[in-house]
């Protein structure tokens, strides 16, 4: 099993994303982790966009008692959406298509859509995602995505990719791995950090800022690992778990 891991989504060369790969993507704070939530707490679907404009496009599509639109940019909730924080978003989920758009987690997901499979990670489900890949284990590439945060490199992200590796580590002891030195890092520093995951959310900058946006519970709760055991994959354009 071939692992890689890319510490922003900018290092995608999406004309090597293909049916040889299967991509394992990334945003903890907070898109994956609010995707995750918004699944587990029954939104039928969540349809990821690259953009505003390209939400309200997609919001025209559908009866709007069907739909919700959630959405940032640059850390700014867009006017007219939902916060996508999790504590802010779930309680209008039930039953509902998520269209969401965020700057860096969304974007992410949509330029590795042409992978045999894509799933959304987060601290939340990691071992459930890894047990599903591990399982239906077919000899692809894995992917490993952080996205980032507009072409910096983020210190939660990492942390994520590093616990969803050692699952992998973990469960495929009977597997040849070959990692790049990316990855490898990642899950040797997962391994010194493991039992500090609120520690390093707080302390990165993504989590400083939702800290000071009065968003403290929602880093505490994208920090818990293996919270849920739903795996969401994106099936065409939309994200079902």
């Amino acid at each position: 099993m071939k692992i890689n891991l890319l510490l922003k989504k900018e290092e995608i060369d999406v004309e090597k994303i293909d049916q040889t790969k299967v991509a394992v993507v990334l945003d903890v704070l907070l898109a994956t982790t609010s995707i995750t939530a918004a699944l587990s707490e029954g939104a039928s679907s969540v349809i990821p966009v690259l953009n505003e404009a390209e939400a309200r496009a997609e919001r025209e599509k559908h009866d709007e008692r069907d739909v919700c639109l959630s959405g940032e940019y640059a850390g700014i909730v867009l006017d007219g959406f939902l916060n996508p924080a999790p504590s802010l978003l779930c309680e209008h989920v039930k039953g509902k298509k998520v269209i969401l758009s965020t700057t860096n987690g969304t974007v992410a997901i949509r330029n590795t859509a042409n992978a045999k499979k894509t799933y959304i990670v987060s601290l939340l489900n990691g071992q459930a995602v890894a047990e599903k890949i591990k399982n239906e284990y077919n000899g692809e590439t894995i992917i490993v995505v952080c996205s980032g945060s507009s072409n910096q490199f983020c210190l939660e992200d990492y942390y994520g990719a590093g616990y969803f590796i050692q699952q992998l580590i973990h469960l495929c002891k009977d597997k040849e791995l070959e990692m790049t030195d990316s990855a490898r890092s990642a899950a040797l520093f997962y391994e010194g950090f493991s039992q500090q995951s609120e520690r390093i959310l707080r302390e990165s900058r993504v989590g400083q800022l939702l800290n000071k946006a009065g968003l403290e519970k929602d880093v505490k709760y994208a920090s818990e690992k293996g919270k849920v055991t739903i795996v969401p994959q994106l099936d065409g354009r939309q994200i079902i778990g």
